[in-house]
């Protein structure tokens, strides 16, 4: 009887601790849609952005955080807009966790200029903050919006390459007068160079008077570039210690895909033009090119000021070559006039093979 009582007792026992174990203890997370967060006044009405000093700070926005029930990580997406009510907004700047953003004139420049403020003249700029949470960017809040005016410089965004070497005009002299290569209007990572092309090589600068960043081959393919302290790249087009053979080339690079080609173009039958000029709404008298020594087919000018405003190209004093894509693009006989949207000198090029124009401003 006693070891029946005690198996029995111990059962009971055993029951109870089930039982408790069995209970649901478990709490539930919870999260709301949120109190948004509140934008606070930056205590200025109007900025000029400064394009000598683009690292000064140019403004704070600062803004008391969102609620969402829970002590959980905030993204918060600042948004700039041209109108009040955001109907194309961008993100300038996002930040989790935190309560306040400094902007720099360069970066407020670059924020305006992608919400759709023009350089060069008082606008009104939009911001409102986000507040959400986790990648998905759930629960989004939005917060009161605030407006200044602002008055952007010009942000070029592009870059230009130039050729050196001795298959090319300039020679191994990196101020020399090197021909630009032609950018593609609708893919600024894609260049092209037709022309002239002697028994040398060749290779690639970004900026005249520099040897770095410079671009060649070691395969033959692919393009290799020195960004500064490191090792030269080798020659086009072929890495190795083969000449040009004398004749006209097309000369491909894109600088997205690191891939280049060098193909030959045939050049028969096509005429220069007897003079050529630049002429528009920008200049206040027509400027003439001057055809290279080295290809009469490419053509430039340099340091011609240019008003915002159109130019053509025009030859033989009779036809008028344009587009409707502003900096670069291929012109056409009878084609749009081509749009300069912002004042500046300019190193003109013209290559009368293609059409292939691009105007490479000296101080943006």
């Amino acid at each position: 009887m006693k070891n029946n009582f005690i198996y029995k007792l111990s059962s009971l026992i055993l029951l109870i601790f089930i039982g408790i174990g069995c209970e649901d203890n478990a709490e539930t997370f919870t999260v709301s849609d949120g109190t948004a967060p509140t934008l606070a006044s930056i205590g200025l009405s109007e900025i000029e952005l400064d394009a000598v000093n683009t690292n000064n700070p140019a403004v704070t926005f600062s803004w008391q955080s969102a609620n969402y029930g829970q002590q959980t990580a905030v993204v918060y997406d600042i948004e700039f807009a041209n109108d009040q009510d955001f109907t194309n907004p961008v993100i300038a700047s996002s930040v989790t966790g935190e309560n306040a953003v400094t902007f720099s004139m360069g970066e407020l420049n670059s924020a305006a200029g992608n919400a759709g403020l023009n350089p060069f003249e008082w606008s009104d700029l939009y911001v409102r903050v986000v507040s959400s949470l986790g990648t998905q960017r759930s629960n989004k809040a939005n917060s009161n919006s605030l407006s200044l005016r602002v008055f952007p410089y010009f942000n070029y965004v592009f870059n230009d390459y130039f050729l050196v070497g001795d298959g090319t005009a300039p020679g191994w002299d990196n101020n020399n007068n090197n021909p630009a290569l032609f950018r593609d209007a609708s893919d600024e990572n894609l260049f092209k160079y037709t022309g002239y092309f002697s028994n040398g090589q060749f290779k690639v600068l970004e900026s005249k008077g520099l040897w770095q960043p410079q671009w060649g081959t070691n395969d033959g393919t692919s393009i290799e570039v020195n960004p500064g302290g490191g090792d030269d790249p080798e020659r086009f087009p072929t890495a190795g210690a083969a000449n040009i053979a004398p004749g006209f080339y097309t000369f491909t690079i894109n600088f997205a895909t690191q891939n280049f080609s060098f193909e030959a173009f045939d050049a028969s039958g096509i005429t220069s033009p007897s003079a050529l000029a630049v002429q528009g709404s920008s200049l206040d008298a027509p400027v003439a090119l001057t055809p290279l020594t080295f290809d009469g087919h490419i053509w430039n000018a340099s340091a011609v000021r240019l008003k915002p405003g159109d130019v053509q190209f025009l030859t033989n004093g009779t036809d008028a070559w344009g587009s409707d894509t502003s900096f670069s693009g291929i012109a056409t006989n009878g084609g749009a006039n081509i749009p300069v949207i912002v004042e500046d000198d300019y190193d003109i090029w013209f290559n009368d093979l293609t059409g292939e124009y691009i105007l490479v401003p000296l101080n943006l």
